[in-house]
């Protein structure tokens, strides 16, 4: 009986043992399956990515397309989001970069009198907010809260490390809804062309969402006055307009510069 016994307890670890190793088991296939790209990210910006869809969602997107309808007509803006190719298409002027060269097709002989360099990518990155800000090189600090019409914001400032970008110098602040993690407003510094940092904010208000393949992007931003550093009134809103956010990606062609362009240097 004793020898029954003991046989019986034997068996019990045996089976104990192994099903702590299938356990283990299954935990490490489980960890390899999940996606833990967003482990890389503060706790607050993933809350903020999360209430937008989700970054891994994100990443998966290689088009990202929208128009802007302006007195002199639309403005369209197509970027290849893994290359950062865009093209900018205007009734009076074209803007394109390919990835190496940034050129600028004038049309119906008038003069372009922008800033290419500046005005390449600063729309497209307004509208990807918040994801915009998961690129690499970005450090994440805490913000002070904004407070506006009585109600608080949570604050994540955003900077670069040296040499990212055309104005590494530039800084973000995204404020969100701290029950929700829906972003609210963005304020941000403009250092393009200038030495060093500044403290000199704009802000823009993101409260109208709209759900695009699975995303939650602004349907229109709005840019308010500021005093003493703070938001005060509406003084322009931007709308958005036939949306394409996809999973493929746009032909390469569309980048090219057409004959008689300028290069910008």
């Amino acid at each position: 009986m004793k020898k029954i016994i003991a046989l019986f307890a034997t068996a019990l670890i045996i089976i104990s043992c192994k099903n702590d190793k299938t356990s283990s088991i299954e935990e490490i296939k489980n960890i390899k399956k999940e996606d833990i790209t967003t482990s890389i990210y503060p706790e607050s910006i993933t809350k903020i990515f999360d209430a937008h869809g989700g970054i891994d969602h994100w990443n998966k997107m290689k088009t990202l397309s929208f128009t802007m309808n302006k007195q002199n007509g639309a403005e369209v803006t197509t970027t290849n989001l893994k290359t950062r190719a865009e093209l900018i298409d205007t009734p009076d002027y074209g803007i394109g970069f390919d990835g190496r060269t940034l050129w600028v097709n004038e049309k119906n002989e008038k003069p372009y009198r922008g800033k290419a360099r500046f005005y390449k990518g600063l729309m497209m990155y307004f509208y990807a907010m918040p994801f915009i800000v998961g690129d690499d090189g970005i450090i994440y600090e805490e913000a002070e809260p904004l407070t506006f019409e009585g109600k608080t914001y949570l604050g994540v400032l955003v900077s670069y490390e040296a040499g990212i970008g055309e104005s590494p110098d530039d800084q973000y602040i995204i404020y969100y809804d701290a029950e929700t993690g829906q972003m609210q407003w963005l304020a941000y510094t403009v250092t393009f062309g200038k030495d060093g940092k500044s403290d000199k904010f704009s802000y823009i208000r993101y409260d109208d969402w709209q759900t695009i393949n699975g995303l939650a992007l602004p349907k229109s931003i709005s840019w308010y006055n500021v005093e003493e550093g703070q938001p005060t009134e509406s003084r322009n809103t931007v709308e958005f307009v036939d949306v394409v956010v996809s999973e493929e990606a746009p032909k390469d062609a569309i980048f090219g510069m057409p004959q008689g362009s300028k290069i910008i240097q």
